[in-house]
């Protein structure tokens, strides 16, 4: 039972939000932000789920998305089920798989692809990715692009009880643990993985904005009943999120320091200012953000 002074520490959930079904260029994702209600929780711009289970038979390329450019901002991609083939205009080829993590910074400029490994495309089998934004410091913008592949073993593991929920780490740091990506602002990045009929206490900053992607199972979070694909955005009143768990869950789980900064954005580019964002336009055109050509086998 939860006494007055742990009611008084949860943080107050603010609203509840069931991802939309989006159409990008073909691939049906379902997408909790942005919604109708909520642009952006600052720094965090937008979060994509993808899921297929895949025949097989095809070939790579067809798969994914191409060669693109990114100015201003984090591309973050975890892989839950399958592999991810990364390539990029830095010379960066590299395949991670399920538990793993591909964090971009893109600074001033960077062109990459991502698709589904070979294997996958060839044989089939299930594939899932986040892939969420987190908007970069203006005075960092325009640093030197660098991505960072993590592999399962580099993400640490924090457990949560003696059932086996378990978080893991991604950014930031949580019970003296810290997490390996290279975040450009504070925050919190972390995968929560709780075990049915558990009841876990995850702590947060007050000061931090604070969302939850639940990608699958029941929970109660903050007395609020939870389902898949659901996001919940919480206010910044009390510090504790008290998940329990009807059946398996996992979730995604984004705290960050507000960077409170103009945001003015463009398809792949987020800057400051409408001039900064003309110039991202004219800077890829000119291929002043790397040319990537794939090569496939």
């Amino acid at each position: 039972m939860f006494t007055k002074q742990m009611a008084l520490n949860m943080r107050t959930v603010k609203s509840v939000y069931r991802a939309d079904k989006v159409n990008m260029g073909g691939i049906i994702i379902d997408q909790p932000l942005p919604n109708n209600h909520l642009d952006r929780k600052d720094p965090f711009l937008l979060i994509h789920h993808w899921y297929n289970n895949m025949s097989g038979g095809r070939m790579q390329k067809e798969l994914g998305v191409g060669p693109h450019p990114h100015r201003g901002f984090s591309p973050v991609t975890i892989i839950y089920k399958g592999a991810l083939h990364h390539r990029d205009s830095l010379g960066n080829s590299s395949i991670v798989e399920a538990g793993g993590v591909q964090w971009m910074n893109a600074g001033k400029g960077i062109t990459h692809s991502e698709r589904p490994s070979k294997e996958l495309a060839e044989q089939g089998g299930e594939f899932e990715v986040i892939q969420f934004w987190i908007n970069t410091p203006a005075k960092h913008k325009m640093e030197a692009a660098k991505y960072y592949p993590l592999e399962k073993e580099d993400i640490p593991t924090v457990v949560l009880d003696d059932k086996g929920s378990e978080m893991h780490l991604i950014a930031g740091e949580y019970d003296a643990v810290s997490g390996p990506a290279k975040s450009q602002s504070d925050m919190l990045v972390a995968n929560l993985f709780i075990k049915s009929d558990s009841e876990v206490r995850v702590q947060t900053k007050p000061d931090f904005h604070t969302i939850a992607y639940q990608l699958n199972g029941k929970t109660e979070i903050n007395d609020k009943k939870i389902g898949d694909k659901t996001m919940v955005e919480f206010s910044n009143e009390g510090s504790e999120l008290v998940i329990k768990s009807l059946e398996d869950s996992r979730i995604l789980l984004l705290s960050g320091k507000p960077i409170n900064e103009p945001i003015n954005s463009y398809g792949p580019f987020v800057m400051n200012t409408t001039t900064e964002i003309m110039e991202a336009i004219r800077d890829a055109q000119m291929g002043k953000m790397g040319v990537l050509i794939e090569e496939f086998d």
